[in-house]
C-alpha cells in the first residue's frame, strides 16, 4: 500500500486520461469507475455506455469517466483515424485495411494514444498479450535508441522493492536487446523511488563459467554501460553475487553492484518468467506489473487472471509513465 500511495502522490491533479478497451469485463469497468470517482485519471472506456453502467452498477457515469461506442463512432472522425493509421504505417496496409483493422478495440484504443485523444492505455484482462502489444508496436512504436519493448514487474515485500526485467515479452533477446532492457529498467526502477544499481545475471560471475550465454551477458553489460555511463550496471553476477554482500565480496570484490543490485536482468525469458514466479510464491513478494518499456507512449497488458485492483494499480502505474 505505501508503493501505491507515493505513485497516487505523483499523478494526482495531473488529469492523466487512460483509454480502457475491454468495456465489457466487469473488472475492467469498476476499475475505471473507480479511478474516476478518486479523480486519479480520467478513464475512457471502450463499449457501449448501457454495458457499462450495467456492469459497474451505476445509474450515471462519474464525473471524469466517458465512453465511446466504436462501432457507434462518428463517420468523419473515424475516416481522420483512418488517414493517420495509413500514414503511420507507411504504405503497409491500405484504407481498406485500416478500416478492418480500427475495429478491434485494441487498435483503436492505441489510436487514440497515438493520437493524443488518450495519454495510455490498459489492456490484456480479457486479450492476449499479443493484441496489445501487437498494436503498440505498429503504432506507438519503440523510443529512439531501443528496438524492442519488455515486460518489468515491480516486486514488494514490506520495504523492499526490486525490479526484475524481462519477465514478459523478449524469449531471448540479443545482446544488444538486453543491453537495452538493462537502461530502460533504469528509467522503470526510477518511477519507483528505486535508486537503480542494475546487475545482469547469468549462471555465472565474473567468467566463472564459460558459454555462449555467458558471453551474451558479458557483452551486453558492456553495451549497457556504453549506452548509460553514468549508471551503476554490472554482470554477468549470479544471483548471489548480485545480492549477498558476503558472497559478493568473494566472487565479485571490486563490483559496486555486487551485493547491493536491486534492478535484476535476466538473460531470456524463461528464466525471468520463472524467477519472479519464485518470488511470488516461495519469498511471499507481490509481482506488480508487466510494466511495458521502451515504447514511446505508456500501453500497459493485463494478466487475463488479474482482479479489480489489478486493473485499478496497472492504471496508476500507466498515467505515472504518462507524465514522463
Amino acid at each position: 500500500m505505501e508503493l501505491f500511495e507515493s505513485l497516487v502522490k505523483k499523478i494526482k491533479g495531473k488529469n492523466k486520461k487512460i483509454v480502457f478497451p475491454e468495456g465489457n469485463d466487469v473488472r475492467v469497468v469498476k476499475a475505471a469507475v473507480r479511478l474516476a470517482e478518486d479523480k486519479l485519471v480520467s478513464s475512457l472506456v471502450l463499449g457501449t455506455e448501457d454495458d457499462v453502467k450495467r456492469l459497474a452498477g451505476i445509474s450515471e457515469l462519474p464525473e471524469g469517466m466517458s465512453v465511446i461506442d466504436v462501432p457507434s463512432y462518428p463517420k468523419d472522425k473515424f475516416e481522420e483515424m483512418v488517414a493517420a493509421f495509413v500514414d503511420r504505417r507507411k504504405g503497409k496496409n491500405t484504407a481498406e485495411q485500416a478500416r478492418s483493422m480500427l475495429k478491434d478495440v485494441n487498435y483503436f484504443g492505441t489510436m487514440l494514444v497515438y493520437l493524443g485523444v488518450a495519454d495510455g492505455l490498459v489492456s490484456g484482462a480479457v486479450h492476449p498479450t499479443g493484441d496489445t502489444v501487437r498494436p503498440a508496436l505498429q503504432i506507438i512504436k519503440t523510443k529512439p535508441g531501443t528496438t524492442r519493448t519488455s515486460g518489468a514487474f515491480v516486486m514488494t515485500r514490506n520495504d523492499e522493492k526490486y525490479l526484475f526485467a524481462d519477465c514478459a515479452i523478449n524469449i531471448n533477446p540479443n545482446e544488444q536487446e538486453l543491453a537495452e532492457i538493462a537502461v530502460e529498467s533504469i528509467q522503470t526502477a526510477r518511477l519507483f523511488d528505486i535508486d537503480p544499481k542494475v546487475a545482469l545475471l547469468s549462471f555465472s560471475t565474473k567468467g566463472s563459467a564459460k558459454s555462449d550465454e555467458v558471453t551474451k551477458v558479458a557483452k551486453a553489460t558492456a553495451l549497457a554501460k556504453e549506452l548509460a555511463p553514468n549508471e551503476q550496471i554490472d554482470g554477468e553476477l549470479q544471483f548471489d553475487a548480485a545480492f549477498v554482500e558476503s558472497v559478493a565480496a568473494k566472487k565479485a570484490p571490486d563490483s559496486k553492484v555486487a551485493g547491493k543490485a536491486n534492478v535484476f536482468v535476466f538473460p531470456e525469458l524463461q528464466s525471468g518468467n520463472i524467477g519472479y514466479k519464485i518470488a511470488q510464491r516461495f519469498g511471499g513478494f507481490e509481482a506488480v506489473g508487466p510494466i511495458l518499456q521502451g515504447l514511446n507512449k505508456p500501453i500497459s497488458d493485463l494478466s487475463r487472471g488479474a482482479n479489480e485492483d489489478d486493473v485499478y494499480k496497472v492504471a496508476i502505474i500507466t498515467a505515472l509513465q504518462a507524465t514522463l
